[in-house]
């Protein structure tokens, strides 16, 4: 047999909630998504209240004792605050400061054949020393040219940075440094040592002389002997 819940039972330990308009009045000891932050008095509906809020404490009646405690709470959350936001302006200002270059394939009139993306991006950084996510690289659209761009990094609601980054082609080594591009004469393949004295060899050596010019000549008689 089922027993009807008392108003003790389904509110707990938690006292008589105050009344606002159709609802019940709050005060948030965390932020909630789209109901408010931390230290706001809120009014929910009861239900809202009894299942969610104040279970997981998120929640908890507003009475003039908490409403004082969650002051000097707010206090010290706004200096800690204050130092997170000049903390990550002088983040912004550095990122300010550099810059990053992706190198990407792309056809002589500089237009890639992919695109970077805020991955590269976020990695280049990361690379530099700024651990910085995905999410906080604000990219219009994905960068499909080579060239200079400016680009959004979202540091906090009040606080954007804009970082340079330079897409270039990229560099490969099939050309030698120093030759020019596109030089394309077909040079003569340099001999080895080997061949090189064969042939040297061959330039100096010494032509044999002939058996018949090592004969001694028949000495010619004279007119005066024939007579």
């Amino acid at each position: 047999m089922k027993t009807k819940r008392t108003r003790v039972d389904r509110e707990g330990r938690f006292k008589p909630l105050p009344k606002a308009g159709n609802g019940v009045q709050l005060l948030l000891i965390q932020s909630v998504d789209h109901l408010g932050k931390q230290g706001d008095v809120v009014s929910v509906k009861r239900g809202y209240a009894l299942n969610y809020l104040l279970p997981q404490g998120l929640a908890t009646v507003a009475t003039n004792h908490h409403k004082r405690m969650v002051e000097k709470h707010r206090a010290r959350l706004l200096e800690i605050e204050k130092a997170r936001l000049a903390s990550l302006r002088q983040l912004a200002d550095a990122i300010a400061k550099q810059s990053v270059t992706i190198e990407a394939n792309a056809n002589e009139e500089g237009h890639l054949y992919g695109s970077v993306n805020a991955n590269e991006i976020a990695a280049a950084l990361k690379a530099a020393g700024f651990h910085i996510t995905t999410d906080q690289v604000r990219l219009e659209g994905p960068l499909k040219e080579l060239g200079l761009y400016t680009v959004k990094i979202h540091l906090h609601a009040e606080i954007d940075a804009e970082l340079k980054v330079w897409v270039v082609p990229t560099v490969t080594s099939e050309t030698p440094a120093g030759e020019k591009q596109g030089d394309s004469r077909i040079k003569p393949k340099p001999k080895s040592r080997t061949r090189l004295k064969q042939t040297v060899s061959k330039q100096i050596r010494p032509k044999p002389i002939s058996p018949k010019r090592l004969r001694p000549k028949k000495p010619r008689k004279s007119n005066a002997a024939k007579k």
